[in-house]
């Protein structure tokens, strides 16, 4: 299908590649998980509210979330096999 808006689908960043010690971001959501040598010290996740207002404004809100959710759901399942 064409015609999305390039953020389609893009509300939080792909959560089965990422790098440690760096920001994750997404176009709302973002996450960090920090490390020093072997051991994780800190993971946080940051909102952006504009950004998730300008999402609530958008005519594409319900199937971009419901897209958004799915991806996360198989990442979820995928990364506890």
């Amino acid at each position: 299908m064409t015609g999305h808006k390039h953020c389609y689908g893009t509300m939080f960043h792909d959560s089965l590649h990422f790098s440690e010690n760096d920001q994750m971001q997404g176009k709302v959501f973002s996450f960090e998980l920090d490390s020093v040598g072997l051991a994780r010290s800190a993971r946080s996740i940051q909102t952006d509210l504009a950004e998730w207002d300008d999402c609530l404004a958008c005519a594409e809100f319900a199937h971009c979330y419901k897209l958004c959710m799915a991806k996360l759901a198989l990442e979820n399942a995928i990364s506890d096999s």
